[in-house]
């Protein structure tokens, strides 16, 4: 069972994904500290990957769009726990998941914030009804890849900086 207060607590890690504390989400946020995170691509049975609109209330990147669904491990959860969790909870449903690899990035984002993760990544497949919370998503769409690599060439600054590190790696994972 997790703690009710751990909700908004991230997993702070070293460069070889090992446990060294824990903080409050927003506080490594600002400071760029390395922490675990997990990212979640789901494709359909045609290939197509699915991709979510963060809701433009988010605190960071919001109206952009992104991979399936990603989030952060609470204090003592399983990452592939964390991730069908938070499928369910921003997309509304859950599917299998495999964990393809795993990297590490920093980025600068907006408000102020850098995304500095020890990201596990994990691929699903998926052909039945989404139902996006709205607090997560403003919107989501199945698309193909080669529409998905033209639309990010064409147009890079309405996708996200983790998703355009991630889907090349993802591609030549699956």
């Amino acid at each position: 069972m997790i703690d009710k207060n751990t909700q908004d607590m991230v997993i702070l890690v070293d460069r070889n994904d090992r446990e060294i504390g824990y903080e409050e989400k927003m506080k490594p946020h600002k400071e760029g500290r390395l922490h675990r995170a997990f990212s979640v691509f789901v494709f359909n049975s045609d290939g197509k990957m699915l991709l979510q609109q963060r809701a433009k209330s988010k605190y960071h990147s919001g109206g952009l769009w992104t991979n399936t669904c990603c989030s952060h491990p609470r204090k003592g959860e399983k990452t592939e726990e964390a991730a069908h969790r938070r499928l369910s909870e921003e997309m509304g449903f859950d599917c299998p998941l495999e964990e393809r690899f795993t990297f590490i990035y920093k980025a600068k984002l907006d408000r102020g914030l850098t995304e500095h993760e020890f990201d596990h990544v994990f691929t699903g497949t998926y052909d039945g009804e989404v139902k996006p919370n709205p607090e997560e998503a403003d919107g989501y769409d199945w698309v193909s890849i080669a529409d998905l690599k033209d639309g990010m060439k064409k147009n890079p600054q309405n996708y996200t900086v983790w998703f355009k590190i991630a889907l090349p790696k993802v591609l030549e994972n699956l």
